[in-house]
């Protein structure tokens, strides 16, 4: 197997192999990512009979996690489409936040909904709401793509019970209360900048063909449903699913093992809480939906077919990038690094999030090495953990399967996605930073800081 800097150099060269085949010779995403990863596990020094095993197991495993979640997620948001009740929900979140700061909250609400939600998820389920508000608000899609992704993986990475930064929590020794409301204290503004306010920046930029015309905000290409949903019954339809998943969440953190808490962690497992959502939707929606299902099904099997391919191809290349050694390799290297501790934390998860492709594993691999060395360090330990999991927000590459479902959802060509997504995470995990030091300020002020 290769070792030392050759790991970086053979890593970045397969992010430019791919690149250049997508953006240059325009072969499809899915073939150049498989091809990648083979000749990446190759110049690796994988075993030649190991290398299919590998690229293979990377697949299935990503699918494992969202293959189901992707296909039952196309198929909610299709009934929730042609039903009215994105629409209804688009209209209730511009009553409350106006045309001009509409992408505001959806940021906000990514954040909120991403505590007890998987990012993958959380996306998948939400995404409609993005056409909707750019037909309905005349603003690019790009901002609301930025704004709903940014605002959900700040969460993800900052805010516990979501698993990430509940081992960041454990492995630092913080106070958990305290590390959750700290952590909201700094995913909020780093939602806003991130999100909202680089997203609205980069919207005016990027002209992508998946904008709204005004002959579509005119004409709502939305066939008319039968009968009008009410907004209530459209909030409800939304949320059931991540109220299903919630109660995962719930079992899992108050409920002793036993009976009850084995049906509610069943029904609140993420693809069964799905499966029961569309089931309910078939029912629950068919007065309002005047398209006939079996077109529904169609566009949302050939929607999901690509899509699941992608992600899974994604997780391929990722996996063969883990294997490697770059984590270990990559974590020797910065322990010797004589920077500032928060900054050496933050700079930690962010490498690691950017090679291995992984918030969660970032978040899990940092914390387990510095965690415990907080007091030796001289750091808050509520301050170290908040600074590793703002690392983990940004630099998603096309080694991140959340990279092709927020891509492909969205819409959005490669350099489009790295701009609105890739970037503004970054943005947003600065913006992190920024606030986990504002808070140190008050060191010996605030409880637990």
């Amino acid at each position: 197997m290769v070792e030392g800097n050759m790991l970086i150099v053979i890593f970045l060269l397969a992010l430019a192999a791919l690149f250049f085949l997508i953006l240059k010779l325009k072969v499809e995403p899915f073939i150049s990512l498989i091809s990648v990863a083979l000749v990446a596990a190759l110049a690796l020094g994988f075993p030649l009979a190991d290398i299919p095993k590998t690229v293979a197991t990377g697949f299935g495993n990503t699918l494992t996690g969202v293959g189901i979640l992707i296909g039952l997620g196309v198929v909610f948001g299709q009934f929730l489409g042609v039903s009215g009740a994105i629409e209804k929900i688009a209209q209730a979140v511009l009553r409350v936040f106006g045309i001009k700061r509409s992408a505001a909250g959806l940021s906000l609400t990514g954040v909120a909904v991403s505590i007890p939600v998987f990012f993958d998820a959380a996306f998948v389920i939400l995404s409609g709401l993005v056409r909707s508000l750019s037909r309905r608000t005349g603003i690019s899609i790009v901002t609301f793509v930025t704004a709903l992704g940014i605002g959900l993986i700040v969460s993800h990475s900052m805010i516990a019970p979501t698993p990430g930064p509940l081992v960041v929590a454990e492995n630092t020794g913080a106070d958990l209360g305290l590390f959750i409301l700290y952590g909201i204290i700094c995913a909020i503004p780093a939602a806003m900048v991130g999100g909202y306010l680089y997203g609205t920046f980069i919207g005016k930029r990027i002209k992508t063909d998946a904008d709204v015309t005004e002959e579509e905000m005119i004409a709502d290409p939305v066939a008319a449903p039968r009968k009008e949903i009410s907004t209530g019954l459209s909030f409800f339809m939304l949320g059931l699913p991540i109220i299903l998943i919630l109660l995962n969440t719930v079992t899992q953190l108050w409920l002793e093992e036993g009976t009850l808490s084995h049906i509610l962690g069943f029904i609140g497992d993420k693809n069964v809480a799905l499966l029961i959502s569309v089931i309910v939707a078939l029912i629950v929606l068919r007065p309002y939906i005047s398209v006939p299902y079996k077109d529904l099904y169609d566009e949302a099997i050939n929607s999901a077919g690509m899509i699941i391919l992608v992600t899974g191809a994604g997780g391929a290349f990722g996996t063969v990038i883990n294997q490697s050694g770059i984590g270990d390799y990559l974590i020797g290297t910065m322990q010797g690094w004589s920077i500032p501790v928060l900054v050496l934390a933050f700079i930690f998860s962010q490498i690691l999030r950017a090679s291995l492709g992984s918030a969660t594993v970032a978040l899990v691999t940092t914390s387990s090495i510095l965690g415990p060395m907080a007091v030796e360090l001289g750091a808050s330990p509520i301050l170290l953990g908040l600074a590793i999991c703002a690392g983990a927000i940004g630099l998603s590459l096309p080694n991140d399967s959340g990279f092709w479902v927020v891509n492909k959802f969205g819409r959005l060509t490669i350099p489009q996605t790295i701009q609105a997504w890739s970037v503004g995470g970054f943005i947003a995990g600065l913006t992190a930073l920024a606030m986990v030091y504002l808070l140190s300020l008050f060191s010996g002020i605030l409880p637990g800081i």
